[in-house]
C-alpha cells in the first residue's frame, strides 16, 4: 500500500521597490522561503534575469534538492550493505535550455559525488549503490529527464 506524504512551505515575494511590477525592470525578483520553525532561505532569480547572486535561485535549489535527495538514499543504502562513508561532498551539475520566447527547461543533472569509505574491499559496491540510489530517489524519480552519475570512491587509509 502506498503513503501519501504532504508537504508545505511559504515563498513571498519580497522585491517589491515601490512600483510593484510596473515595468520589467521596477521590481526585484528577491523572495523567501520558508517552514514552520526553520531557517529561511533567501531567494532570487538567477543574474541572467535579473536577480540577485548573492541568494540562491530556483535552479541551484532544484540541483541541491536532487542531490541531497540522493545522498540520504545513498548513506541508507551504505548502512544496509556495512560500508563505512567517512566523508561525502558532491557539486552536482545541471544543464538548462532556454527558448527564444523566455521558456526553458532542464535536459540533465550530473551528480558529482567525491566520497570516502573505510573499506577497501567495497569500492565496486559503494560507486553501484549510487544507481540504486538513483532508482529510490523521490526528487529523481519526478523529474522528466535522467539523472547521471560521475562518482568518486577514495579509500581511507
Amino acid at each position: 500500500m502506498s503513503k501519501q506524504h504532504h508537504y508545505n512551505v511559504t515563498v513571498e515575494w519580497t522585491g517589491n521597490t515601490g512600483q510593484g511590477t510596473k515595468s520589467y525592470t521596477s521590481y526585484s525578483r528577491n523572495h523567501s522561503i520558508r517552514s514552520e520553525s526553520k531557517a529561511i532561505i533567501e531567494a532570487s532569480s538567477d543574474p541572467a534575469f535579473r536577480g540577485d547572486p548573492q541568494r540562491y535561485n530556483p535552479e541551484e535549489l532544484l540541483l541541491s534538492s536532487v542531490s541531497s535527495c540522493h545522498m540520504l538514499w545513498y548513506l541508507h543504502l551504505c548502512t544496509q550493505h556495512n560500508i563505512t562513508v567517512l566523508t561525502y561532498i558532491d557539486q552536482p551539475e545541471g544543464t538548462m535550455l532556454e527558448n527564444e520566447d523566455g521558456s526553458g527547461y532542464f535536459t540533465g543533472i550530473i551528480l558529482c559525488p567525491q566520497i570516502e569509505i573505510a573499506e577497501e574491499d567495497k569500492v565496486e559496491l559503494a560507486k553501484d549503490l549510487h544507481h540504486k540510489a538513483n532508482t529510490y530517489c523521490f526528487i529523481a524519480n519526478s523529474l522528466n529527464f535522467k539523472v547521471e552519475h560521475d562518482c568518486i570512491i577514495k579509500v581511507r587509509k
